[in-house]
């Protein structure tokens, strides 16, 4: 199966089978895409949380406008943006690229100042919406990879942030749940499924210059 052909026959699922689980093997192949995601600068300013018990699941249940998916997924993946990032961070990224490129820490100093200055030219309220963004080419890459691997997903931004971010322990001061994303094998009687896909036709798509 080619990948236009995985991606027609994919749709948020609003049903999966509770029975059917994705296997640890196919889900870290899921989660290596989502790793090697595009990243502005490569700063990954992002965490991915992968919540496959079904007691985490439970606690997390409350916290979703409509559960369905949470009550019914083979896993659960919150992906937790920062709001901040703070010179340790950085300081962090910078010494594993000089350790996995095996290169000395003063060659990236150029690099490092253009990122200094970046950060340095932005508000808080700008650079939590700048790493939000980068979740969220985390999820396609999440979703395209699922689609890939013949999982279904379901993206999810409708949650009580709140919730999420106790039931998970998070730092509320640098870090913040930007989006979820439901992962498993649709359920029979989820009559979406049955739904023929519907998207802008190409000529109010695609302008070509």
């Amino acid at each position: 199966m080619n990948y236009i052909e995985s991606l027609q026959k994919r749709y948020s699922v609003k049903k999966f089978n509770k029975e059917k689980k994705v296997s640890p093997e196919i889900l870290k192949n899921i989660l290596e895409a989502g790793k090697l995601s595009a990243s502005s600068l490569g700063l990954q300013p992002y965490k991915i949380y992968v919540v496959e018990s079904e007691e985490m699941k439970e606690k997390l249940i409350p916290a979703f406008r409509n559960p369905s998916q949470i009550t019914t997924c083979s896993h659960l993946i919150v992906i937790v943006s920062k709001k901040t990032m703070e010179e340790k961070y950085v300081d962090g990224y910078f010494k594993h690229i000089a350790e996995v490129r095996e290169i000395p820490l003063e060659s990236l100093d150029l690099f490092r100042k253009n990122i200094d200055q970046f950060l340095n030219s932005v508000s808080e309220d700008e650079l939590l919406h700048w790493n939000q963004k980068q979740a969220y080419i985390v999820l396609g890459q999440l979703i395209f990879a699922a689609a890939l691997e013949k999982v279904d997903a379901s993206p999810m931004e409708g949650f009580d942030h709140k919730i999420i971010e106790d039931v998970l322990g998070l730092d509320k001061d640098t870090e913040t749940a930007a989006v979820t994303l439901a992962l498993g094998y649709r359920a029979e009687d989820d009559h979406f499924q049955h739904l023929k896909k519907v998207r802008k036709p190409d000529d109010k798509l695609f302008k070509f210059l």
